[in-house]
């Protein structure tokens, strides 16, 4: 009787494929919707929920911090304006995740989070469950729209849900709170299968009012020195092509942002990239396309010509007026609004001064050639300096434009995005508007997942701290990707003084004698420990030609580079003088 109950239960209990979970059900809700790379961490509850995505193809990449793996997710919907996907666990795991999901909201990248989350039921009655916390509602004030899934029927819908929100007008993150219940669920096959769908204009382009477009291109046409200032929101919006008809066409100097460096070449003819400030206090007409009017932008005030009437495309109404008054808010789809603008722009001619075009050329020329001396001053300079190292590193990468770079410290950010030319968009990832340190890894490995491409990760030693272990995910998963580390010893440098005279480190001291190469060997990649330039060219050559894992380890003096870098002037006055 016994075995004939054990026989029943059997026969009666669900199978796949006549049956499947809510696990199974976001899988297939990714991969309809073409969602074909998760990044994340698993652990309870998500666990088989990776296992199911890879079972039906999805790329999944584990990372060892769900930080690192937002940052990737996030870098992949920067590149290809399809939604990069996260997948954490609960509590710590999810909220480890959510700061690369405020992160890709603040600089418009799509983005989904999907982590596993309590019994809502029970999180809501105070009841002590397993990593309760209420997901949903951390998450809401921080992302774009928020959803949860308390049962596996809401799973398709969701999916699809946040997939429109994340891409669509201001792009950015979207979480799903994936419930326990939920992926847990039951439902037989063919009920499932009645769920999917495929949505319709994801993401329809607006156009913006011929009225506006009338009156940017009015008071463009009219400026006597015009400039165009390009945002990474222009290098998002992949028009690429018709921001160069505009700029080659009517002649106007261009001026990137670092997300921005490589839209138009940085070394072009109408390249203004050495004449910031000259920008700032002389032109009367700035076209921005793309970029939000912010700090990276001294609010539009400050240096800025008092008189400057700013033209801003931008696809959030909010933006217009946000620190100073638009004279012309072109509000819509990138490339609806360049394309109605150059429509207009047919048959009419420029009235800027011809020496503004040729005095900024000039200035170019010479800011370039002094630039020139002090990497040539620096390239024999020992022990190596950010600059000695930067002289050999700028001809390496400007001779393979198509390595995507990502940058990040304080130092090595600055200089390295001085330094080195680009010339293809969307080929420099950096800390962005919020200028955080802590994406380097993440977004190495998003760039060369989404892209195919060689990427070469240019990291202060402080900075690849926040997310190095994640190396090991760039070996785990064969990526061509080269770190090459900038180890001067400390947050800023190496030299601070602990100013109660004690024996521990100062607050900026780190470890100038650190083997960061070392990293390279645990996990089985080429790596390279150098001092001085001859063998930096040498492994900086090899490795990116290998297409393998590398780490270089780059031994920099310790006195090499100054509190904050570019951006010093942001901290506070100490009334006291320490050594930093």
């Amino acid at each position: 009787m016994e075995n004939t109950a054990t026989k029943t239960a059997d026969a009666q209990a669900p199978k796949f494929p006549e049956q499947v979970t809510g696990m199974y059900i976001l899988a297939e809700s990714l991969k309809r919707l073409g969602l074909m790379d998760v990044y994340g961490l698993v652990g309870i509850p998500v666990t088989e929920a990776a296992y199911a995505m890879q079972k039906i193809g999805i790329n999944y990449y584990g990372f060892r911090f769900e930080q690192q793996a937002g940052m990737a997710a996030a870098t992949h919907g920067y590149l290809t304006k399809q939604p990069g996907v996260l997948l954490t666990v609960s509590s710590l795991g999810f909220l480890n995740g959510l700061t690369a999901t405020i992160n890709a909201t603040v600089n418009c990248y799509p983005m989904i989070q999907i982590s596993g989350a309590s019994d809502p039921t029970m999180v809501d009655m105070d009841m002590g469950t397993y990593e309760q916390l209420d997901q949903l509602n951390s998450a809401r004030p921080y992302v774009k729209a928020a959803f949860r899934c308390s049962h596996a029927k809401d799973i398709p819908q969701a999916v699809a849900r946040a997939y429109r929100a994340a891409v669509s007008g201001r792009p950015g993150g979207v979480y799903i709170d994936m419930t326990t219940p939920a992926l847990g669920e039951v439902m037989d096959a063919s009920e499932a299968e009645k769920l999917f769908y495929t949505p319709v204009d994801i993401a329809a382009p607006v156009a913006p009012t011929q009225s506006a477009v009338d009156r940017a291109v009015e008071i463009l046409t009219s400026a006597k020195r015009p400039a165009i200032l390009l945002g990474k929101g222009a290098a998002y919006a992949q028009v690429d092509d018709k921001i160069k008809e505009l700029i080659e066409t009517y002649k106007i100097p261009y001026l990137a942002m670092s997300m921005a460096k490589g839209l138009m070449p940085d070394n072009g003819e109408l390249s203004a990239l050495s004449c910031r400030s000259t920008i700032m206090e002389k032109s009367d007409v700035v076209m921005v396309i793309g970029a939000r009017i912010n700090w990276m932008l001294s609010f539009g005030k400050g240096k800025w010509n008092p008189e400057v009437k700013f033209i801003q495309l931008d696809v959030e109404p909010k933006e217009m007026d946000r620190n100073v008054p638009i004279a012309a808010p072109v509000v819509g789809d990138m490339g609806e609004s360049l394309d109605m603008i150059l429509a207009a722009m047919k048959g009419k001619s420029m009235s800027a001064d011809p020496q503004w075009l040729a005095s900024l050329q000039a200035e170019s020329k010479e800011k370039n050639a002094k630039f020139e001396t002090r990497l040539a001053d620096a390239a024999n300079v020992m022990p190596m300096t950010h600059w000695t190292a930067l002289s050999v590193v700028k001809p390496i990468l400007e001779s393979n434009p198509d390595v995507i770079l990502v940058n990040e410290g304080a130092n090595t950010l600055d200089d390295t995005r001085d330094s080195v030319d680009m010339f293809l968009p969307r080929h420099r990832i950096d800390c962005a508007s919020w200028s955080i340190m802590g994406m380097g890894m993440g977004s190495a490995i998003g760039a060369a997942v989404s892209t195919g491409k060689k990427v070469v990760a240019v990291e202060g030693d402080s900075a690849f701290g926040f997310s190095g272990m994640d190396f090991a995910t760039i070996c785990r998963y064969k990526l061509p990707v080269t770190v090459v580390i900038f180890n001067n010893g400390g947050i800023y440098n190496g030299i601070g003084v602990n100013p109660s005279g004690g024996d521990a480190p100062a607050p900026t001291t780190l470890d100038i004698n650190a083997k960061y190469n070392l990293i390279g060997e645990a996990f089985g990649a080429n790596n390279y420990r150098v001092d001085n330039p001859a063998d930096l060219k040498k492994a900086l050559e090899e490795a990116i030609a290998s297409g393998k894992p590398c780490l270089i380890d780059v031994q920099l003096a310790d006195n090499s580079g100054k509190e904050s870098g570019h951006i010093g002037y942001l901290n506070p006055t100490p009334l006291i003088d320490y050594t930093v």
